[in-house]
């Protein structure tokens, strides 16, 4: 199956006039195609994408200030999608967002061109900073929002750093999924990994009589 079949549809906000579905799928269709027939990233000028979707640059300027942000979409809408969170305790939120970790390194182990896209997006400074602003910085802002709430309600320690806990939280998972390709993440990994790390971080309760 190919990434263009196997992808999600994103759910990013509207910008300027309504999008017709349609136009937007076939302009991300369009650079997933070039994408897959090996075309670099910085080969893929607007222009040629646009002749590729067979729209004009026009639509997809409407639609995104440049190639910096479409390529975003185009890599959000390859990933499974960000999970709801529960909201029922800190410790499902974080396994739900764990979780979603986990498959997104699932889904670049077994995509060869989803991979080689993240590391050309790597390689380039400005697309790389325009998915760090606009899918990962998100993503650590919330995880960092339930850990303060958490620490506000005495779930977890004042005198933690949360950036820190943040790391411990979602390292190992990353440690696994870029860092050692051939280690395995198995289903439950997420909840050993937040149960283990919780113990650490929750206060400690006084034994004395």
């Amino acid at each position: 199956m190919s990434l263009a079949e196997s992808r999600p549809r994103p759910d990013g906000p509207a910008r300027g006039r309504p999008r017709s579905e349609a136009v937007e799928r076939a302009i991300l269709e369009g650079v997933m195609k070039l994408l897959e027939e090996g075309v670099p990233l910085a080969e893929l000028s607007i222009e040629r994408v646009a002749r590729t979707a067979g729209v004009g640059k026009a639509t997809i300027y409407r639609r995104w200030s440049g190639k910096e942000e479409l390529f975003v979409d185009v890599v959000r809408a390859a990933e499974p999608p960000d999970p709801e969170l529960p909201g029922t305790s800190l410790r499902d939120d974080l396994v739900v967002l764990l979780e979603s970790l986990r498959r997104r390194g699932l889904v670049s182990r077994s995509s060869a061109i989803l991979h080689n896209v993240y590391a050309q997006m790597k390689s380039s400074p400005r697309i790389w900073a325009a998915y760090h602003a606009g899918v990962i910085a998100p993503r650590r802002d919330l995880a960092l929002g339930l850990l303060r709430r958490a620490q506000a309600n005495g779930e977890i320690r004042a005198d933690i750093d949360l950036d820190l806990a943040n790391d411990m939280f979602v390292g190992p998972m990353l440690v696994r999924s870029v860092m050692r390709p051939d280690a395995e993440l198995p289903e439950g990994l997420a909840e050993q990994i937040v149960d283990a790390v919780l113990d650490g971080l929750r206060p400690v309760r006084s034994t004395a009589s």
